[in-house]
């Protein structure tokens, strides 16, 4: 398989731990955010949002967006599954995923945070504020579907890694570059710790990345 990805990419960083936990090799293909590589007419044609990740599958389909990705491997490769077994168990962990995917990260990637400075004319305190404001009331909404939750184990859910903690883990790192005070969330930061002790997630953190600057 090959991944388009960027080190710093929230959203490839969930795929990459995704794909390291399934023991699934790729090649990685960095494409630089920062140097608007995504908006190349050769990658529009593999992503037409110019956003990553994007994947290519061994059949030789392409697949953009991280979620719709990792549901792809967790179908097609199965084991170690991704979610538990039960319906209302699969919904929570979606239910976490998305909180982060949907309405935490739509809000604070750098194209929209580049559009607030370009465009609007917003100073970096004011795209920090901004930044800063978006994520700790998502997180915070997180930590409360977290915390004393009887299915939140050393993961999100339960004793294995989920959706949840492959989205979770991305979220915490942006948010800790950006200066996100995260001292109210308890459970958050514990899970965080744990999973960034697991070569799979290791293996997928930004530092480790062949484009890491």
């Amino acid at each position: 398989m090959k991944l388009y990805t960027y080190f710093r990419s929230s959203a490839a960083y969930r795929v990459r731990i995704a794909l390291n936990l399934k023991g699934l090799p790729y090649e990685a293909v960095p494409i630089h955010l920062k140097r608007s590589e995504e908006n190349t007419p050769s990658y529009r044609a593999i992503s037409p949002l110019g956003t990553v990740p994007a994947l290519i599958t061994d059949q030789g389909h392409t697949i953009t967006q991280s979620l719709a990705i990792l549901e792809y491997l967790e179908e097609i490769y199965p084991h170690p599954p991704l979610l538990p077994i039960t319906p209302h168990e699969r919904a929570r962990v979606r239910a976490i995923a998305l909180t982060i995917a949907c309405d935490i990260h739509p809000l604070n990637n750098l194209r929209v945070l580049d559009y607030l400075q370009k465009n609007l004319g917003a100073s970096e305190e004011e795209k920090l504020t901004w930044y800063r404001h978006w994520v700790t009331e998502g997180l915070t909404a997180v930590e409360a579907l977290l915390a004393g939750h009887p299915d939140t184990g050393p993961f999100c859910h339960g004793t294995t890694p989920t959706l949840a903690d492959c989205c979770l883990v991305p979220q915490v790192f942006n948010a800790r570059r950006f200066g996100c005070p995260l001292d109210d969330m308890p459970t958050i930061r514990a899970i965080v710790e744990y999973c960034q002790n697991l070569p799979a997630f290791i293996l997928a953190a930004p530092e480790n990345q062949p484009d890491a600057e």
